[in-house]
């Protein structure tokens, strides 16, 4: 069975507002349509997650960005493409292009291209960015195998993707691409 087939599960879910998990670079994440009121409503229940924090978007490539992209001075997409793909998450200026519960309380927007790849693959079925933030209750370590989803989120995920964590060590390094400085290290 090919990936793509393994996938189809995961995209029908997406497509009909679930939230499903999925192993990510360190950690398993929970994802969800970025655009969808009520998946994203529902991603933030079941983290009991502060809406304000806003979370991150992941793609297969920077062209899945580029309707965050498009704005910004050409000077500061090197940074970006130097960095990607790769455990790197930035914090663009959104330009009111997010919906609010991924922006949070924020007017930028964390950006990664994952080089995961079931990640990576779920993106490019999904023919767009989705939401990845990590699978756990807000203030819990983070599920490290798709054991602990079933134990923490029971039948709250729609669907379990199978696979292997990417081996690094610790989340995503985050960085404020205005200003360079890292935020999470």
């Amino acid at each position: 069975m090919s990936l793509a087939t393994d996938l189809a599960p995961a995209i029908s879910a997406l497509r009909a507002g679930g939230v499903i998990a999925c192993p990510t670079e360190a950690v398993w994440g929970l994802s969800c349509d970025p655009e969808n009121d009520a998946a994203l409503a529902h991603l933030m229940r079941m983290k009991e997650r502060d809406p304000a924090k806003g979370v991150i978007l992941v793609a297969a490539n920077i062209g899945q960005f580029q309707p965050w992209l498009s704005q910004l001075p050409l000077a500061m997409h090197a940074p970006l493409a130097a960095s990607w793909p790769g455990p790197n998450t930035w914090l663009v200026p959104d330009y009111g292009r997010s919906h609010g519960l991924v922006r949070g309380a924020h007017e930028r927007v964390a950006l990664r291209v994952t080089d995961h790849p079931v990640m990576k693959a779920l993106c490019e079925a999904f023919g767009g960015p989705l939401v990845s933030t990590s699978a756990n209750r807000s203030g819990e370590p983070p599920a490290m195998s798709a054991a602990e989803i079933t134990a923490i989120f029971a039948d709250e995920v729609a669907h379990v993707v199978q696979g292997e964590l990417g081996g690094n060590a610790k989340p995503s390094t985050i960085r404020d691409l205005a200003t360079g400085k890292i935020m999470r290290p």
